[in-house]
C-alpha cells in the first residue's frame, strides 16, 4: 500500500476517524468518474452498449462481493444505501413478518442505532421484547447468551466487532448455537469487513451487514448478505422498476427473481462500481495484512496512552483498531476540538452508542479508529499533544 493512493494524505490530516467513514483510494474515484465521463447510462434498462456496459460492471461488482465474503451465490448478495438500510430491510421486510407476540430478540447494549433502533419499533409494532445479552468487561460471552435465551427467542442481532468498545465477538459459536435453538442470527459487519476476514459460509450466519464507506468505497452504497432461502422471504420495502416482472392489475403483480427483486429503482451505479474498486484495493493488499498492521498501531497507542496518568482507556484488552477513551475531567469533544487545531480528526460523543452508558457508565469518549494508511509517526504525533493537560486546558480558553 502506497499512502499516496489517497489523495487526502496531501491535506495533511492525521485521520483517526475511520469507524465513522474512511478515505478513498484514486482508484476508487477514478473508477466511478469513469462511469459518469464515459459510458453513463442506467443499469438493466437498455438494449444498447453503453447500458449492456454498465450491466457487465454493475454485476461484476456482485460477483467481487460475493467472493469477498464468500457467498454461495449472487442471488445472495443485495445492493443497498449502507448498513442501515440493510439492517431495516432484514426487520421490516423478514421479522415483522414472523415475529408474535410476547417473541424475543436478543441485542446488546453496545450496539450502533442501527442495529437498536429497528428492533425497538419492531418490538413496539409486533409486541415483542427486546432481551440483552449481559456484557463481561463489556464483552459478549457465549455463556452469558444462553443465560437469556429461550424457547421464545426468535432472533439474535449483534455486531461483529462494536463501534466503540471495539469487542470481536465469536460468531461461527453463537450462529452454532443459535441454530440449534432454531434461532437465527443477524450480523452488523459494518466494523468487522473492511477489517478481518469475513465468511459467511464459515460463520454460517444467516443475515450480514455493511457499508461501502467504511472500507474506502464510495458513501450511499452498502451489501445486504442473506442465505438465499430466506432473502426468498422478504416482503420488498420498495416497489417500483426493475424490481418487477409485469404488473396489469392489484391482483396480478409478478415481481423478479433474486437479488432483483430487492433492489428496486435505478440503483446507485457509480457507488456499486466504486465498491468494486474499493475491494479489489484490499485485495490487492490482503484483508490479512490490513488486520495485523491495524493491530500492530493499536498495540503502539494503548501502550503510550497507558503511561499517561490523565487518560483512561476503556477498551484497553481489544484487538480491533477501536480505542476508546477519556482526558479526565475534560469533555471529550473539547479534546476533539483541541486535536482538530493540529489536524488531527477524531470522533467524540456517544458514537451513536446511547444506551452503551448504561455498561461504561459514561455518555461521551474519545474514539480513535484506525486503517491501514495510519502510521506509527502519526500515533506518536497524537500521544505526545494528549501528555501535557494544562495545555489541553489552556488552548480551551
Amino acid at each position: 500500500m502506497n499512502r499516496e493512493d489517497f489523495p487526502m494524505v496531501n491535506t495533511g490530516y492525521i485521520y483517526l476517524d475511520n469507524g465513522a467513514t474512511t478515505w478513498k483510494p484514486k482508484v476508487v474515484v477514478d473508477k466511478m468518474n469513469e462511469y459518469y465521463a464515459n459510458y453513463t447510462a442506467n443499469a438493466h434498462r437498455g438494449d444498447y452498449d453503453l447500458s449492456l456496459k454498465v450491466d457487465k460492471e454493475y454485476e461484476s461488482t456482485r460477483e467481487v462481493v460475493k467472493t469477498f465474503i464468500n457467498a454461495k451465490s449472487l442471488k445472495e448478495i443485495i445492493f443497498t444505501s449502507g448498513a442501515t438500510e440493510s439492517l431495516n430491510i432484514v426487520a421490516d421486510g423478514y421479522f415483522k413478518n414472523i415475529l408474535k407476540e410476547n417473541d424475543e430478540i436478543i441485542i446488546t447494549k453496545s450496539e450502533h442505532a442501527s442495529n437498536v433502533l429497528p428492533w425497538f419499533r419492531l418490538c413496539n409494532e409486533n409486541k415483542c421484547k427486546i432481551k440483552y445479552i449481559p456484557l463481561e468487561n463489556h464483552q459478549v460471552t457465549l455463556d452469558n447468551l444462553k443465560k437469556v435465551v429461550t424457547e421464545k427467542t426468535k432472533v439474535i442481532a449483534i455486531s461483529h466487532i462494536t463501534n466503540v468498545i471495539g469487542d470481536e465477538r465469536d460468531i461461527k459459536a453463537i450462529c452454532e448455537y443459535a441454530h440449534k435453538n432454531n434461532i437465527l442470527v443477524v450480523v452488523d459487519g459494518a466494523q468487522s469487513v473492511p477489517h478481518i476476514k469475513v465468511d459467511v459460509q464459515d460463520l454460517d450466519l444467516d443475515f450480514l451487514c455493511f457499508s461501502g464507506h467504511k472500507m474506502m468505497g464510495p458513501t450511499g452504497v452498502g451489501v445486504l448478505y442473506g442465505k438465499e432461502e430466506l432473502l426468498e422471504k422478504i416482503r420488498p420495502l420498495s416497489l417500483g422498476g426493475g424490481m418487477n416482472e409485469s404488473f396489469d392489475n392489484p391482483e396480478e403483480i409478478y415481481l423478479k427473481p433474486l437479488p432483483t427483486r430487492l433492489e428496486a429503482g435505478t440503483p446507485n451505479i457509480a457507488a456499486v462500481i466504486g465498491l468494486k474498486a474499493a475491494i479489489q484495493y484490499i485485495n490487492n493488499i490482503g484483508i490479512e495484512n490490513i488486520t495485523n498492521h491495524e493491530r500492530n498501531l493499536r498495540k503502539r497507542l494503548v501502550s503510550k496512552l497507558k503511561e499517561i496518568e490523565h487518560i483512561t482507556i476503556y477498551n484497553e484488552d481489544i484487538d480491533s483498531s477501536i480505542v476508546t477513551f477519556n482526558v479526565d475531567k475534560i469533555f471529550s469533544q473539547d479534546v476533539a476540538v483541541y486535536l482538530n487545531k493540529y489536524k488531527i480528526c477524531v470522533r467524540a460523543g456517544d458514537h451513536c452508542a446511547k444506551i452503551l452508558k448504561d455498561e461504561i457508565k459514561v455518555t461521551n469518549t474519545i474514539r480513535v479508529s484506525l486503517y491501514l494508511y495510519n502510521t506509527e509517526e502519526e500515533i506518536d504525533k497524537l500521544v505526545e499533544l494528549l501528555k501535557d493537560k494544562n495545555k489541553i486546558l489552556e488552548e480551551m480558553l
